[in-house]
């Protein structure tokens, strides 16, 4: 479709929501080794957020966004295993904001029969960082205690899903008695409200003064407090920097306690076998009831600056979605 025009959101130069603006631009090609899908649900990531507030574009006019899930319209000549007519969901570093996508065919996955499309544009990254975050690295075990720093993100709604299922308790920060009891729907044991309780104390209390054994950061900003409240060799995952905090962080009292500190960034990690067919697994979860990606507000493309803003601004549960 090289040569036509779509309808898409851009931005020229970083900074707050009102820098996105929409507009007909030039629709993309299709690559050898990819597809082209026409949206039809897109999942505004905490990474768009964070991209477009402070990373300067490519190019002007640098289409935003990780996630979307659409239907395949064209084929690349090196691709054999995708095909028109298919419904997939998609993951890439830019792109997502738009009427059509192109991307590699290896960061799509096939949408299963009674999945909404907009749940399967939210669930790669925020499943495939919590299932990463808690097994691959965290190697999180049946019984043992974990924590969540923002339990009512979409990762943190993944991590406690996921980590029930495996038979852990779970605890988790959040922000008032209603979204605590929206969580505990989730399999969420015990919700600590991070506005008027001491988490490291709270943890404490809650595990007769040992720690818990993992705990999983999407937030950044409380890299000190999960340390904290992890026992003696116990392990912490970083996975986000929502708080968008600098990380200054003294780990001497973490090298004294033996714990250890690991990292994931899953823009590195979904084009790896095990980790594809991770994700395709929880797809067909989702499709059967097992696991949930709860949606909180829906948007037209068009009003994406306010969909961002409102991403931004208030204590939203899951994703907010922009449909084309």
């Amino acid at each position: 479709m090289e040569g036509k025009s779509m309808k898409a959101a851009y931005y020229d130069v970083p900074g707050g929501p009102e820098v996105l603006s929409y507009a007909e631009v030039e629709a993309p090609g299709c690559p050898e080794d990819g597809v082209l899908l026409r949206v039809e649900a897109i999942s505004i990531e905490g990474g768009d957020l964070i991209n477009r507030a402070t990373a300067a574009p490519q190019a002007a006019g640098h289409v935003p966004g990780y996630a979307a899930s659409g239907e395949i319209v064209e084929v690349g000549a090196k691709v054999r295993d995708r095909f028109i007519g298919q419904k997939v969901t998609s993951f890439d570093m830019g792109g997502s904001h738009a009427e059509l996508r192109a991307v590699k065919a290896s960061r799509t996955w096939i949408v299963p029969d009674g999945l909404e499309m907009a749940a399967a544009a939210a669930l790669p990254i925020s499943f495939g960082t919590a299932h990463h975050s808690l097994f691959a690295r965290g190697n999180l075990a049946d019984g043992e205690t974990m924590l969540v720093q923002g339990g009512a993100g979409s990762v943190g709604v993944a991590v406690i899903q996921l980590a029930h299922r495996a038979g852990s308790k779970v605890l988790a920060t959040v922000s008032g008695a209603d979204r605590a009891a929206r969580l505990r729907i989730y399999g969420l044991d015990t919700a600590i409200d991070y506005r008027s309780e001491d988490v490291t104390a709270a943890v404490m209390r809650l595990t007769d003064g040992r720690g818990v054994d993992l705990v999983v950061d999407p937030v950044g900003s409380t890299l000190a407090e999960s340390l904290a409240a992890l026992r003696p060799e116990g392990r912490l995952v970083f996975v986000g920097n929502a708080g968008r905090a600098s990380l200054d962080l003294d780990l001497w009292p973490a090298l004294q306690a033996n714990q250890t500190l690991l990292g994931v960034f899953m823009g590195s990690q979904l084009e790896k076998p095990d980790v594809h067919r991770t994700v395709d697994d929880m797809l067909r979860l989702a499709a059967t009831g097992e696991l949930e990606v709860p949606l909180d507000r829906r948007f037209s493309l068009c009003e994406v600056a306010a969909a961002h803003a409102y991403a931004e601004n208030n204590s939203i549960l899951g994703r907010v979605v922009l449909v084309p």
